[in-house]
């Protein structure tokens, strides 16, 4: 999934999660300062985030986000974390 796909669906999700205005969504948006974003909210993203990824966010990852490009890429890891691991490892014959 690339990253503009990831932020359509970041930003469908917080505006349905949080009422925001989706064109208030933008990359450079931070969670706090702009969008209003509480520590109660960043559970329920962290919930949605798991959805997106279908895997679990390390506390560590979501205290380092943000900004909204800060989601994206965690997202943007996970979901590449997730392919890596279904990846048939191939052993020599």
């Amino acid at each position: 999934m690339s990253k503009q796909e990831i932020l359509a669906q970041v930003r469908s999700a917080m505006a349905e999660l949080f009422e925001l205005d989706p064109a208030a969504i933008g990359l450079d948006a931070h969670l706090i300062e702009d969008l209003d974003l509480d520590s109660i909210d960043a559970i329920d993203m962290a919930a949605r985030l798991q959805q997106l990824t279908g895997r679990r966010v390390p506390e560590e990852a979501l205290k380092s986000l943000r900004t909204v490009a800060d989601v994206v890429e965690l997202v943007h890891e996970q979901l590449s974390a997730r392919a890596a691991e279904s990846v048939p490892v191939k052993r020599p014959a």
